[in-house]
């Protein structure tokens, strides 16, 4: 029984200090409206980390994770840039292109490279059971610097978000806490999905900040609410694998993602049920 706790706490805790800034940054994506952002990121790092093994470098090597760095964080500003008040083209479409294109790179690259179609499954899947005690304390250390730099800045964040609708009006002098707000969520999607996989990234980042604004309407709140939603999420789903002999990582998006929607489905009978009471 100790030597199970001692292998299943570096993934636990991983997950764990991963649900809490996945799901800050959750709050905010769903609120802008963007949520398939994550996905189509997680794909330009991973399509980053392909180009740096197809140049001949180690896959966990810094100049794969600076490749990473420079592709992601590209995109991100890119795609904030962009943003003008009347926009034909809708912003989940550009996601979408953004993504068909990755993958398509991806898939193209993977024929050039040793295992490559193993590297894009363990991109999807992730290699949660294996993460080391020095990879969780390196992410331990970048997340806090990365939410103390957030928590400064949050209130200038905060309102551009909420106020989405004006954003393509401001000057690019005042749009730099946008061009933070991406630019620390590039690096955290480069950190996390070799670790976790695009799949369990994608909804540590949505289905926690999604029950969250079900059930709660203080912004504070819902931040907290998420952390603590993810984190049990991951734990449950983590004990469900270990004791079922499963895939860890699928085993938490089932829970997360079942969860969401039956909370919703459930918010959605209160909803309807004082309405046929009234006839």
């Amino acid at each position: 029984m100790h030597e199970n706790i001692v292998f299943l706490a570096p993934p636990v805790l991983s997950c764990i200090i991963s649900a809490g800034i996945l799901g800050y940054y959750g709050n905010h994506i769903l609120s802008r409206g963007i949520i398939f952002i994550d996905i189509a990121v997680a794909q330009v790092a991973a399509l980053g980390t392909m180009i740096g093994l197809l140049l001949g470098y180690a896959e966990e090597s810094m100049n794969v994770q600076l490749i990473s760095y420079v592709f992601t964080i590209l995109v991100l500003l890119l795609f904030s840039l962009i943003r003008v008040r009347k926009q034909r083209l809708p912003r989940e479409a550009i996601i979408g292109i953004f993504y068909c294109i990755a993958l398509g790179m991806a898939l193209l690259l993977a024929e050039k490279i040793p295992g490559g179609s193993n590297f894009i499954t363990k991109t999807i899947t992730g290699n949660i059971l294996w993460v080391t005690w020095g990879k969780v304390l390196h992410c331990t250390i970048l997340f806090a610097v990365i939410g103390t730099v957030l928590f400064i800045f949050e209130k200038r964040i905060r309102n551009l978000t909420l106020n989405q609708d004006r954003a393509g009006e401001k000057p690019l002098s005042e749009r730099w806490p946008d061009l933070l707000f991406y630019v620390t969520f590039g690096i955290v999607i480069v950190k996390t999905v070799p670790i976790q996989g695009i799949f369990l990234v994608f909804i540590l980042l949505i289905a926690p900040a999604a029950i969250a604004g079900l059930l709660v309407s203080s912004w504070q709140k819902r931040i907290f609410w998420s952390w603590i939603i993810g984190a049990a999420g991951s734990v449950m789903g983590i004990s469900l694998s270990f004791m079922l002999n499963i895939s860890n990582g699928p085993a938490i998006v089932c829970i997360l993602g079942l969860s969401t929607l039956i909370i919703a489905f459930l918010k959605l009978l209160m909803k309807k049920r004082p309405a046929k009471e009234k006839l």
